[in-house]
C-alpha cells in the first residue's frame, strides 16, 4: 500500500481508537450505563437527525422548506442548514429509527476520524516531512484536540468545521498556486453548507495560514495575486452556499431573541491548564493537543536548519491565534460579532491545527536536533509551569503530560534505522492514543456532573412512538407528543404535530403566542413546552396526545382551517385565559366562587412568577396546567373552565369551517365556504407565507387571510431563499465565465519545494529532501530527515 493511503488510514484509525477507547473507559453510550445525551445532543441533535431519517424515508409530516410536525409548523430549511446539512448527516439513514442514537454516534466517530484524514491529507500536500507516520500522528493528534473531544463529541454539527478547516488551508494551497478553479470553489460552498458557524472560523484561520505560507519568500505582486484569487474564490464558493446560508441568516433575524452577554476572558493560568490532557472547563478554551505537537511547534524556534523567516513566522501566527482567543474586539471577530450563549471558545480547533500545521512545518525540515529538542522542551515545561496554579489541573493531567514528554522526546532521540524507528512510531502513537483517551474519558465524566443530561432511548420510548403512530389522524386532527417531556423537540423524536418546538430559528412570533395563551418554555423562550390545556387543543386541532403514559382522545378540536365572523383582530392582554378565549371567539372560563370551581367545571392555574431569571431575563417560564388537588401557588391566576360552553363553541366554528384541507411540505391549501370574514389556520404567522392575491394577516399570533369563496391556497417560502437561489446562479455564471477565460498553466511547485524532474534542465538532476532550501548538512553527523529504511 503508498504511504500516503497508508497515512490516512492510519490517521482515521488513531482518532477511532482514542475515542471510542475514551468513551469506554468512562462507560458511556454506547460503551456503558452511563449517560452521553446531554444539552443540546438530547434536545436538538438526536430528534432534528430522527427527523432527517424520517424525511428520507419518506415518513415526515412536511418537507425542507416546511416542518408540520414542531412548533404547529415551522420553517424547516434554516433548521436544516444549522442542524443537518453536513454530508455525513443522511447516514443516519442507514440504521434503524429506533437506533438513532447509535445512529448519531457513529456519524460522531466518522466526522472526527475524516478530519484527521483530511488533515493528514494537507500536511503531505504542503510539503516533505520525513518518515510518513508523522503525517499520520499529526493529523490524528489535531483531529483529537480537546476541542473536539470536549465540545465537538456533544455538538456534532461543528465537527464540520473540524474537517473544513484542513480542506480550506487546501484550497488556499490551490489559489497559492494558481490551480483548481473550479474545484476550490465547490470546496468553499460544500463546507460553508455543512456548517457555516464553524466554516467561517475556518475560513479565517485559512487566511492565516495563507498569509503564513506566503510570508516566508513574500512579494507584494504575488501576494496581491493571490488575496484577489483568494477573495473571487471565497466568494464564490459562499455565492454557491446561498440558498441554505441566506435562510439561516434570516431564520436567526425572526428567531426569539437569547441572551445578550459580554465577553469575560479566562484567566491566564486557566488557559495554559487547558493545553494540558484530561482538564475541563465550560468556559474555558479546550486547547488541548498531543504533547508532540506543542514540542515540535516550539522546536521550531530553536531549529538552526530552518530559515529565520519560517522560524519565526509560525511561532508567531500560534501566539497571535491564542492571544486572539482572550482579546474582546478579536473574539468578537471569531465569533460573528456576538458573544455566543454558552461555551465563547468555539474557534479553539483552528489553534489546534495552527499549532499542527506548525509542527509540520519544522518536520519538513527534517527531525530536531538535541539542541532544539532540549529549547522546545524547556518551552513546554515552562507552559505547564505557568498552569501549576489553576485549579482545573488534575494530577492525571501533569502524570500524562510528564509522561508524554518524555516518551516523544524519546522517541525523536532514537536512532531512525530499523527496530528503533518502529519503536519510535509505537511511543508517539501511544502517547497520542493514551492522552486523547484519557481526555475523552474525563470530558465524558464531567460534563455529566456540570451540564443536564437525559436518559437513553429505550423500550419505553417505542412504545410511546408506536402509540402516538397508532393514534395519528393527521391532517384531520393532530397528535401531539404531549408530557411528560423526555427532550426537547419531542414531535421530532416520537412523532405526531405538537407545540414543543427547539431551535436557534424558534420565531419570535411563536414564543409570544404561545406565552399569550399560557404556555411554558425554558432556555430563555427558545425551548417551547407542550400545552396540555382543552381550549388550546381545540383551537389547534389537536384530537390526541400523550399523557402520563398513554394516549388519550381530547374529543374536541377544530379543523386546522376555520372561518372566523367578520369583525377586529384579537389583540392579547395580560391573562392568558382571556386570551384563548379571544382566539375562539367565545367565553369558556369563569372565575372560581368562594376559592372554588362549581361542579362540572375544571380549574386550570396559571403562575407567571414561577419563573427563574438569568441574565436579567426570564429562563423558564411556567405553563397553564390543570390544578386538580393541588393548591395554587401565591400570586397564581385561576380559571373554572366550562366544558359544555368549550364544546358548544367549537361545534359553531366547525359548521362554517373550511373542507377539503391539504397541508404539504411547502404550503397549505383549503376550500373556504364563507364569503365574509377571516380565514384563520392553525399555524404560527411566521415570516415567509404567501396566499396570493389574498393578503396574510396575523390573526392572535396566527396565519390568517381575508375570507372569499372558493380555494385559499398558501405557500411557504423560507425568507432569503428566493435570493440565495439568484446568488447562486450568479455565481454559477461567474464561476462558468471564470474558467472559460484561458489561463497560462499554473506552476504546480510551491515556493520552497523542489522542482519535478520534468521541468528540469537537460542533464540535471533534482535536489533530495535533505538538500531543500535552508538545510544544512553538518559533517559527521546524521541526517536529521533521513527516513528510517
Amino acid at each position: 500500500m503508498p504511504n500516503t493511503k497508508r497515512s490516512h488510514l492510519l490517521a482515521s484509525a488513531l482518532t477511532v481508537v482514542a475515542v471510542c477507547g475514551g468513551d469506554a473507559v468512562a462507560r458511556v453510550f454506547p460503551f456503558g450505563p452511563r449517560r452521553r445525551a446531554v444539552n443540546d445532543l438530547a434536545n436538538q441533535f438526536v430528534p432534528f437527525h430522527a427527523h432527517l431519517w424520517d424525511l428520507l424515508r419518506g415518513r415526515a409530516d412536511g418537507g425542507m422548506l416546511l416542518d408540520w410536525r414542531a412548533g404547529w409548523g415551522t420553517s424547516f430549511l434554516p433548521d436544516y442548514g444549522t442542524y443537518l446539512s453536513s454530508p455525513f448527516a443522511p447516514l443516519v439513514a442507514l440504521f434503524p429509527r429506533a437506533d438513532i442514537e447509535y445512529a448519531v454516534y457513529a456519524v460522531t466517530v466518522l466526522k472526527t476520524a475524516v478530519a484527521a484524514a483530511a488533515m493528514t491529507f494537507l500536511l503531505r500536500r504542503t510539503g516533505p516531512g520525513g518518515v510518513w507516520w508523522w503525517a499520520s500522528v499529526l493529523g490524528a493528534a489535531y483531529a483529537l484536540c480537546g476541542w473536539s473531544l470536549a465540545e465537538g463529541t456533544y455538538n456534532p454539527m461543528w465537527l464540520d468545521g473540524l474537517i473544513a478547516f484542513p480542506l480550506l488551508c487546501l484550497v488556499g494551497e490551490w489559489v497559492r498556486e494558481g490551480r483548481r478553479p473550479f474545484l476550490g470553489p465547490v470546496v468553499v460552498a460544500v463546507c460553508w453548507v455543512a456548517n457555516f458557524y464553524t466554516a467561517y472560523m475556518a475560513t479565517l484561520g485559512a487566511a492565516l495560514v495563507l498569509a503564513a505560507r506566503l510570508a516566508p519568500a513574500f512579494s507584494w505582486p504575488v501576494a496581491r495575486r493571490v488575496v484577489l484569487r483568494a477573495g473571487v474564490t471565497t466568494g464564490l464558493g459562499i455565492g454557491l452556499a446561498a440558498p441554505v446560508l441566506l435562510p439561516v441568516f434570516l431564520g436567526s433575524r425572526y428567531a426569539h431573541p437569547g441572551v445578550v452577554r459580554d465577553f469575560d476572558p479566562a484567566a491566564g493560568t486557566d488557559v495554559l491548564a487547558r493545553l494540558l490532557p484530561a482538564t475541563y472547563g465550560f468556559s474555558t478554551p479546550a486547547a488541548f493537543v498531543c504533547t508532540a505537537v506543542p514540542l515540535l511547534a516550539a522546536t521550531l524556534l530553536f531549529r538552526r536548519d530552518v530559515p529565520g523567516r519560517e522560524r519565526w513566522v509560525w511561532p508567531a501566527l500560534c501566539a497571535a491565534v491564542a492571544l486572539s482567543l482572550q482579546w474582546t474586539p478579536t473574539h468578537l471577530v471569531w465569533h460573528v460579532f456576538a458573544t455566543p450563549n454558552g461555551s465563547p471558545y468555539r474557534q479553539t480547533f483552528v489553534l489546534a491545527g495552527v499549532l499542527v500545521l506548525t509542527a509540520w512545518t519544522g518536520l519538513a525540515h527534517g527531525l530536531p536536533d538535541r539542541r532544539a529538542l532540549l529549547g522546545g522542551a524547556a518551552v513546554v515545561l515552562a507552559l505547564t509551569a505557568g498552569a501549576l496554579p489553576s485549579a482545573l489541573l488534575t494530577s492525571w493531567s501533569l502524570l500524562l503530560a510528564g509522561a508524554g514528554l518524555a516518551a516523544v522526546t524519546g522517541a525523536l532521540l532514537l536512532p531512525r534505522r530499523g527496530r528503533y524507528g518502529l519503536l519510535a512510531a509505537l511511543l508517539v502513537s501511544g502517547t497520542l492514543v493514551g492522552q486523547a483517551a484519557a481526555t475523552e474519558a474525563y470530558a465524558d465524566r464531567e460534563r455529566l456532573v456540570r451540564l443536564d443530561d437525559y436518559p437513553p432511548l429505550g423500550p419505553a420510548e417505542e412504545r410511546r412512538a408506536a402509540a402516538l403512530a397508532a393514534a395519528d389522524g393527521w391532517p384531520e386532527y393532530r397528535t401531539d407528543s404531549g408530557l411528560p417531556r423526555f427532550a426537547g423537540n419531542d414531535p421530532l423524536l416520537f412523532g405526531g404535530q405538537g407545540a414543543a418546538y427547539y431551535s436557534s430559528h424558534t420565531p419570535a412570533v411563536l414564543t409570544d403566542t404561545l406565552t399569550a395563551l399560557g404556555g411554558g418554555w425554558t432556555s430563555r423562550g427558545r425551548n417551547l413546552l407542550s400545552l396540555d390545556n382543552p381550549v388550546t387543543d381545540a383551537l389547534f386541532g389537536v384530537g390526541a396526545r400523550w399523557r402520563d403514559g398513554a394516549v388519550v382522545r381530547t374529543g374536541t378540536y377544530l379543523p386546522l382551517v376555520t372561518v372566523r365572523p367578520p369583525g377586529p383582530l384579537p389583540a392579547y392582554g395580560p391573562s392568558p385565559f382571556r386570551n384563548q378565549e379571544l382566539l375562539l371567539g367565545a367565553r369558556v372560563y369563569e372565575a372560581p366562587r368562594a376559592g372554588a370551581c362549581r361542579a362540572g367545571t375544571e380549574a386550570f392555574v396559571w403562575a407567571p412568577d414561577a419563573r427563574e431569571l438569568q441574565g436579567g431575563r426570564p429562563r423558564r417560564g411556567a405553563a397553564m396546567t390543570s390544578l386538580g388537588d393541588r393548591r395554587p401557588p401565591p400570586g397564581a391566576e385561576v380559571a373554572c373552565l366550562d366544558g359544555a360552553r368549550l364544546r358548544a363553541a367549537v361545534a359553531a366554528l366547525r359548521s362554517g369551517a373550511a373542507t377539503e384541507v391539504r397541508p404539504t411540505g411547502s404550503g397549505i391549501e383549503a376550500r373556504v365556504p364563507a364569503r365574509t370574514g377571516t380565514v384563520v389556520f392553525a399555524a404560527p404567522a411566521i415570516a415567509g407565507w404567501d396566499c396570493g392575491e389574498r393578503p396574510t394577516l396575523s390573526y392572535g399570533g396566527l396565519l390568517a387571510v381575508p375570507a372569499g369563496e372558493g380555494r385559499v391556497r398558501c405557500a411557504f417560502r423560507p425568507p432569503g431563499l428566493t435570493a440565495g437561489l439568484a446568488l447562486m446562479a450568479a455565481a454559477a455564471l461567474l464561476l462558468t465565465a471564470r474558467l472559460s477565460v484561458p489561463r497560462p498553466r499554473p506552476d504546480s511547485r510551491p515556493p520552497g519545494t523542489r522542482p519535478r524532474p520534468d521541468s528540469l534542465p537537460p542533464g540535471t538532476r533534482p535536489r533530495s529532501e535533505s538538500h531543500l532550501p535552508g538545510t544544512r548538512l553538518r559533517p559527521n553527523s546524521r541526517r536529521s530527515g533521513s527516513p528510517s529504511p
